[in-house]
């Protein structure tokens, strides 16, 4: 029960401090963004079965391997990706706590 309220707080709540911290200006619209970045979990309708509970998602589904990741840190040097770049980030760290659960 702990892990899934620490999990979805960090997935929903914390980018939107994030946005408030980092983004100030247009912290709503970089909520969002970060928000929208969840569809990253759009791969896990590819694995056997799509969801199982002990499954570590890092670097088992496609857009959570450190190939990705990789892709993911060279967004964030760019002006126009760089909130995309930090919400698929910390989806990453967020769902690395949970393999270390």
């Amino acid at each position: 029960m702990l892990q899934t309220l620490l999990h979805y707080t960090l997935h929903l709540l914390v980018p939107g401090l994030i946005a408030y911290i980092f983004f100030r200006k247009e912290w709503k619209k970089a909520w969002l963004i970060m928000l929208a970045t969840m569809l990253v979990d759009l791969d896990h309708l590819f694995a056997t079965p799509i969801f199982e509970p002990g499954r570590c998602s890092i670097n088992f589904h496609p857009l959570h391997t450190y190939w990705a990741m990789a892709v993911y840190v060279v967004l964030l040097f760019f002006k126009k990706t760089r909130i995309i770049a930090v919400g698929l980030l910390f989806h990453m760290f967020t769902d690395f706590i949970d393999c270390q659960w």
